[in-house]
Formats: structure tokens, sequence, C-alpha cells
């Protein structure tokens, strides 16, 4: 019987140690990533810049739709026999026009893409960095939280930090 006591206190005194060692209360946090991509300097001057490609895309195009359309007024005027002989030279205006579209636009698109790569890679760093000087366990985006406590948004600090990094 003294046995099984000894036994038992030695149990309870084992499970005391290990409940008493849990592990620390651990800290949240969340940003609001839209909020950051707008804000963002960094966001701001490659819309600005892919604006301007745009704008110089659609100039061009413009141009050529025009030397298109001229072409096939001209072509409007031609007797029949003309129109056949030049057929080939305005289906090959188009296509180069359908194919240069393409091409722009999907240049476009790449930029737009890696940019936005760039620039989440950029912010995941920052909240990293914070995140480990702060002791934060989990920071996540608020896009996926039902609720939360507006005292445990990150946002601020976050854009503090990737705007001055990026001023640099």
């Amino acid at each position: 019987m003294k046995k099984i006591t000894v036994i038992f206190l030695a149990m309870i005194f084992g499970l005391t140690f290990f409940v008493r060692k849990a592990p620390a209360a651990e800290k949240f946090a969340y940003v609001d990533l839209s909020r950051i991509f707008s804000e963002y300097g960094k966001t701001k001057d490659y819309d600005k810049t892919l604006g301007d490609k745009e704008g110089l895309y659609t100039a061009e195009r413009d141009k050529k739709v025009s030397e298109v359309k001229s072409f096939q007024d001209k072509m409007n005027l031609l007797s029949e026999k003309e129109k056949e002989a030049k057929k080939a030279d305005i289906e090959t205006k188009v296509k180069t026009l359908q194919d240069f579209d393409r091409q722009k636009q999907a240049d476009l698109r790449k930029e737009q893409d890696e940019k936005m790569k760039e620039i989440l890679k950029d912010i995941e760093e920052a909240t990293k960095k914070y995140s480990e000087k702060q002791g934060f366990t989990l920071v996540f985006n608020d896009r996926v939280l039902v609720y939360q406590d507006k005292t445990l948004d990150i946002t601020d600090k976050i854009l503090e930090i990737l705007n001055s990094e990026y001023k640099k």
C-alpha cells in the first residue's frame, strides 16, 4: 500500500512539473493586405509605370488600327479585280495588328504579375521582420478572419516599414 501511495504521489508531482512548463501565451496579429497594397509607395510607382506603358501601347495600337482602316477605305474605292489583288495585303495587316495586340497585352500582364510577386515578397519580408521582433507567433490576412480585434491590427507598422525601406 505504501508503494502505491509513493508511486501515486510521484505521478502527481511529475504531472504538476509538466503542467507548469506549459508554453507561453501565443501572440497573434493581422494585416489588411489590400490597404498595404494600395498605400505602399512601390505599388503606386509600379502602377504609374505600367499605366504609362499601357498608354504608349494604346497610342501605338490606335495608330496601327487607323492605318488598317485607312487601307480598307482605299480598297473600297478600287475595282473588284484590284480588291482581290489587295485582299492578301489587308489580311496580313489585320493579322499583324492582332498579333501585336495579343503580344503587348501578354507582356503587360506578365510585367504586372512580376511586380505583384515582388510587392508580395516585400510585404512578407516586412511582416516577418516585424513579427519576429515583436514576438508574434502568427500573422493573418484580415480577409480570412470572421472577427478581429482592432488592437491586433499591425497594418500601420508594416506600411511604415515598407515605405521607409522603399524610399532608401
